[in-house]
């Protein structure tokens, strides 16, 4: 039995968030996928997907974060995703928060980069994502490995992303 075709919207900052996003590749195997990015970006690595460029902005550029903010809105109601994941920074945050309006399942995999902490972008994104993931077992809630049910609440830790 076929499962059907998710629209799954995948959403990365740049640097070390976009090349996590293109690790996660082969779990979109089979579905319709979009990823969304800061610019530039080497889009090869998931050709022949469609790659969209977002404003890059963090909390020291409102301006820019307004910018973001109405662009990542945008492209959620234009493709309508089944699915949102992301592995942050801000512009997966809005995606996270765009996605749930239109009752999309959504996915915050927080960066490896944070070993000590949940990012800022994670922490706020908890209260709003289905899942939330880092991918170190001490940040995970009440540092349990969760295999099967998910919370809501977390972060949850299933592996990482090497």
């Amino acid at each position: 039995m076929n499962m059907p075709t998710a629209r799954i919207l995948a959403v990365a900052s740049g640097g070390g968030h976009w090349i996590q996003m293109q690790r996660l590749q082969s779990a979109f195997a089979g579905h319709h996928v979009t990823y969304a990015t800061v610019g530039p970006c080497d889009s090869l690595g998931v050709a022949p997907a469609e790659v969209r460029l977002l404003p890059d902005a963090n909390a020291k550029t409102p301006l820019r974060m307004l910018w973001l903010l109405v662009r990542v809105g945008w492209l959620v109601l234009r493709i309508q995703p089944d699915i949102v994941i992301t592995t942050g920074a801000a512009s997966g945050y809005w995606a996270i928060r765009f996605g749930r309006l239109i009752g999309a399942k959504t996915i915050f995999l927080d960066s490896i980069a944070n070993a000590e902490q949940l990012s800022l972008s994670a922490r706020l994104a908890v209260p709003h994502a289905d899942v939330t993931l880092t991918q170190w077992a001490e940040l995970a809630t009440n540092h349990q490995v969760v295999h099967g049910p998910v919370t809501p609440a977390g972060p949850h830790f299933w592996g990482a992303v090497v």
